[in-house]
């Protein structure tokens, strides 16, 4: 049953990516920015909508009480592609640093472009991070945005030893603003490079936001502090749980280390 909820899931997503990015077309272009941002906002919720009738698999996200006013940095774990789309709704103007490349895939570099998201060359390293800190301050000086980045740069598997990059120490320090970090361990459910889905509750948090101004060791220190250790206690609580998903080598092997840790519910 597992493999066949799963086929059905991810046949469907992807259906239902292609049918509404078509459909969706003229408004999305012809709409100014800010009302075309309902189609990729609702297609995201749609997306969850089926992985949770489809899949068993719901998403429970909490802490939006965190997210300040205007700009700021969105910080997320990034393990699998539930934690691209799965914020998508309760950000107002989401602002996305992506490969240059994805510009030239037909409807989906369009769409990406009309949202004004910031491409990078990844081959040019520093001077790309300089590029994109220049781009995104420009960007937010027109509007408000949220700039969603990943610390860790790639998906990694829930429990793995954290492994943040300085970029966005970088960011936070010239562009002064606040840090949401969201924890959440979605790996777990829907596992990088894996076609299986597993039926449960994905919970995510919103944890409370680190302010401008600090020194850049300062905010690395605590970005990696906060962020793993509310990501730790969604680890203890998902392995106490009477459904708890399958635990991969590094999660079992981070719950060994965390053996004394008590569930929020205990």
């Amino acid at each position: 049953m597992l493999y066949i909820r799963s086929l059905a899931f991810n046949a469907a997503f992807y259906l239902n990516l292609i049918v509404q990015m078509i459909l969706w077309t003229p408004f999305y272009f012809l709409a100014p920015r800010h009302l075309a941002w309902f189609v990729p906002k609702f297609w995201s919720r749609t997306e969850l909508w089926l992985m949770k009738v489809l899949a068993g698999t719901h998403s429970e996200i909490t802490g939006q009480e965190n997210l300040p006013e205007g700009s700021y940095i969105l910080a997320p774990k990034h393990q699998s592609f539930w934690d691209t789309i799965a914020f998508l709704s309760d950000i107002r103007d989401p602002l996305y640093i992506l490969k240059r490349e994805l510009r030239w895939i037909p409807f989906f570099g369009w769409y990406v472009m009309k949202m004004r998201m910031i491409p990078v060359d990844r081959g040019k390293r520093s001077r790309a991070l300089k590029d994109v800190i220049a781009r995104t301050r420009k960007e937010m000086r027109r509007n408000d945005r949220q700039l969603i980045i990943y610390p860790e740069g790639t998906r990694r598997p829930p429990g793995a030893e954290p492994a943040y990059k300085w970029g966005i120490v970088e960011l936070y320090a010239e562009l002064n603003l606040p840090v949401v970090p969201v924890a959440h361990q979605a790996g777990l459910w829907w596992p990088r490079r894996k076609f299986l889905r597993h039926p449960g509750t994905i919970r995510a948090r919103f944890l409370p936001p680190i302010p401008p101004g600090l020194g850049k060791e300062e905010f690395h220190a605590r970005l990696v502090a906060e962020t793993e250790a509310a990501c730790d206690q969604i680890l203890v609580d998902a392995a106490a749980a009477p459904d708890a998903p399958p635990m991969p080598e590094t999660a079992r092997k981070r719950l060994a280390e965390l053996g004394g840790t008590k569930s929020a519910g205990a």
